[in-house]
């Protein structure tokens, strides 16, 4: 459903526009288009499969997505034309959060998380509930790499059941895996038909 708000795209097809844009800046950043330095041939074909593999795996699960760093990138590009790339920033920063091993580094880092994506005047707020809002409020008192794990499971199961399907029909992503799949099955076409034996 599309929202109309004056300072953003305003139908359907701007938006999708504005996507294809994002992720064509994606992809010339990522490593199927950044080759400069490297050895033509073999290494770019492997590394062009790579990616391939990489960009067709994303609809194998939510979880494939989530692990694949060119994923979430084009995952949070794609959220961001339908403004709600809150939960993943959410989630991404939950993930850095637990990697602390300083507890003052830790009860400092919470309370910035909770007010930028979880106060009731958060510039981030992400779609909780009161009840998990609250648990999560009361957490912080004696912070934990643990506190944020209610409220950041919430909101990874909201993006696998709304946001990722939704990413996965965009017309931006299937020319994507259109284009994966084609990259993924050329270099093997050519091996396969210059290993065959010429018969005269």
């Amino acid at each position: 459903m599309c929202r109309t708000l004056s300072a953003f795209p305003t139908t359907c097809l701007e938006r999708a526009k504005e996507f294809k844009t994002r992720l064509g800046i994606f992809l010339h950043k990522s490593d199927l288009s950044s080759d400069a330095g490297k050895s033509e041939g073999n290494s770019k074909h492997s590394k062009e499969r790579n990616f391939s593999e990489d960009v067709l795996g994303w609809r194998e699960s939510f979880d494939m997505l989530l692990s694949s760093k060119n994923g979430v990138a084009a995952f949070h590009a794609f959220l961001k034309t339908e403004f709600s790339e809150e939960n993943l920033e959410f989630w991404l920063a939950c993930e850095e959060f637990k990697k602390i091993r300083s507890a003052t580094k830790l009860a400092s880092r919470a309370h910035r998380i909770f007010e930028e994506f979880i106060g009731s005047e958060a510039p981030k707020e992400v779609n909780i509930d009161h009840e998990t809002r609250e648990l999560t409020r009361t957490n912080l008192q004696a912070a934990t790499a643990t506190c944020f794990d209610v409220a950041q499971g919430k909101t990874r199961i909201l993006m696998e059941k709304d946001s990722y399907p939704r990413f996965l029909k965009s017309p931006a992503y299937h020319d994507l895996a259109a284009q994966a799949s084609a990259t993924g099955a050329s270099p093997c076409s050519c091996n396969c038909n210059s290993a065959e034996p010429s018969h005269t």
